[in-house]
Order: structure tokens, then sequence, then C-alpha cells
């Protein structure tokens, strides 16, 4: 009975991690070496993660 109590503990941590492992999202991408700001820019605006006006923005400031 206590080996049936023990598995279904087990059971529910590693469902647990399971489900919150899950909720990470798409992991991005290590920066390389080489990689500037600029190009970290470019990437991120290529992934949707900027709007136009965002983007256009902090481009400017890169570029002072």
């Amino acid at each position: 009975m206590m080996f049936f109590g023990l598995v279904f503990w087990l059971a529910i941590i590693a469902g647990l991690v399971w489900l919150l492992g899950r909720g990470q999202g798409v992991p991005q991408p290590p920066v390389t070496r080489g990689q500037n700001a600029l190009d970290i820019l470019n990437q991120r605006y290529a992934r949707g993660e900027l709007s136009r006006e965002q983007y256009d923005q902090m481009r400017r400031d890169l570029e002072r």
C-alpha cells in the first residue's frame, strides 16, 4: 500500500514538472559572439516581437 502511495506522489510531481516546463514558450536562441545590438534588434523585429514604430525608434537610438 505504501508503494502505491509513493508511485502516486511521484506521478503527481512528474506531471507538475512536465506542465510547468511546457509553459515556457518558444526558447529564444542565445546571443552568439559577433552579434551587435543592431543584429539582435533585426532578429527581434523579424520574430514579430517589436512593432514597426518600436523598431524604428530603437534603430535610430542605436545609430546615434
